[in-house]
């Protein structure tokens, strides 16, 4: 049975950091690229970022320079870095198997002064 389990949001201020984490199980995770994807109240779904098996990465724009995604296929885990946080970040972020609709319960990240 597949796994998704989000943590390491919190409330933080614009400009500050936060890493999320998302601990996996029931898939051979180093085989699966990896994505991390958010909902702010009231939008739908938007990608953030991705990281493929070989650790290559990829972010939208919107947050390109400022989040760094990273992977530890010996604990299963998927994290990501979010510095320079912007009130506009505020959403609950999940992960995912790219390719794949299953996600965790999601971290609510909350950007506010």
């Amino acid at each position: 049975q597949v796994q998704l389990v989000e943590s390491g949001g919190g409330l933080v201020q614009p400009g500050g950091s936060l890493r999320v984490s998302c601990t996996t199980s029931g898939f051979n995770f180093s085989t699966y690229a990896m994505d991390w994807v958010r909902q702010a109240p009231g939008k739908g779904l938007e990608w953030v970022s991705r990281i493929f098996s070989s650790g290559k990465p990829g972010y939208a724009d919107s947050v390109k320079g400022r989040f760094t995604i990273s992977r530890d296929n010996a604990k299963n885990t998927l994290y990501l870095q979010m510095n320079s946080l912007k009130p506009e970040d505020t959403a609950v972020y999940y992960c995912r198997r790219m390719g794949f609709p299953d996600r965790g319960q999601g971290t609510q990240v909350t950007v506010s002064s």
